[in-house]
């Protein structure tokens, strides 16, 4: 049990605190931005085969809504588009600061991103429950409250993506796809006929 985990009483992400500093206990290195999220999922298979999914980048957009493209440029590099507000999108570099297998990725944007960010997504073995993961985002949005406020508003922001990007990617492991409430293309078909 960590100092923090005996000062709150348990091991939620940072940003769930009532009382301390979570930027200051978030363990993102070099941290880059004052906003901070954080979102938990327990996903049924095992830590191995989740980590690995997450750790090919090229996978994220598969679950994560808002992310168009990432390009993977090295071992420790990659450049993301993700959409924005107003059909725009926003780019960044982002650089792996910290990685361990099966537990641990760490990153930060690199000098000029549209958002500076930076982050740590934790994997936990949870036995017969299969594995939890845990992010913890720490961003400045652009046009600092304005902005953040903006894009909750289009459902843009990073707390509300994280949440659903999570359930997404749970569901996209333990079942092979994501469930989605708008029609497929035959459902339209046979509606239409």
């Amino acid at each position: 049990m960590t100092d923090d985990t005996k000062t709150h009483g348990d091991d939620a992400p940072p940003s769930t605190w009532k009382h301390g500093d979570p930027l200051a206990a978030s363990d993102i290195p070099e941290r880059e931005g004052d906003s901070i999220v954080g979102r938990a999922v327990t996903i049924n298979r095992p830590l191995a085969e989740v980590f690995s999914y997450f750790r090919d980048f090229t996978n994220l957009p598969t679950f994560m809504e808002n992310v168009v493209r990432i390009d993977v440029i090295d071992a420790t590099r990659s450049h993301w588009v993700v959409s924005a507000p107003a059909g725009k999108t926003v780019e960044w570099d982002a650089v792996i600061t910290d990685e361990e297998a099966d537990r641990v990725i760490a990153w930060r944007s690199e000098p000029g991103a549209d958002v500076v960010n930076s982050g740590r997504v934790e994997f936990r073995d949870a036995g017969a429950r299969g594995t939890v993961v845990t992010a913890t985002i720490a961003y400045d949005p652009p046009a600092g409250m304005v902005g953040k406020l903006i894009a909750k508003m289009f459902q843009r922001e990073p707390a509300i993506q994280a949440r659903r990007d999570l359930r997404r990617f749970k569901q996209l492991m333990e079942t092979g796809e994501i469930a989605t409430a708008a029609m497929n293309r035959k459902q339209r078909e046979e509606e239409m006929a």
